[in-house]
């Protein structure tokens, strides 16, 4: 059973940081693309970033790019978003999901979540 399970969300000033994980289980983590996905409140599903399978190409959202750096590790089966100089429109439900293929292509399994919330 694939699980992508996501934590490091929380309360942060503006201009703070913070490093969002996903632990993926059920698949081999090292053969596909993964991508972080937000949602803020009232609004629609936004993409942020996605990394191929061995984290070789990067690619970035415009409204993140600069401030958010997408990386794996593979031998740890984990996901990472560092997140910079965060601002209140970071303010969303983070997600990450698995894509179909080790370059992207679609998107078939999605976690829970992780709450960021960017306030003073």
């Amino acid at each position: 059973e694939v699980q992508l399970v996501e934590s490091g969300g929380g309360l942060v000033q503006p201009g703070g940081s913070l490093r969002l994980s996903c632990a993926a289980s059920g698949f081999t983590f090292s053969n596909y693309a993964m991508s972080w996905v937000r949602q803020a409140p009232g609004k629609g599903l936004e993409w942020a970033s996605q990394i191929t399978y061995g984290g070789a190409m990067t690619t970035y959202a415009e409204s993140v790019k600069g401030r958010f750096t997408i990386s794996r590790d593979n031998a740890k089966n984990t996901l990472y978003l560092q997140m910079n100089s965060l601002k209140p429109e970071d303010t969303a439900v983070y997600y990450c999901a698995k894509y179909t293929g080790r370059y992207a292509y679609s998107m078939d399994y999605w976690g829970k979540g992780t709450l960021v919330i960017v306030s003073s």
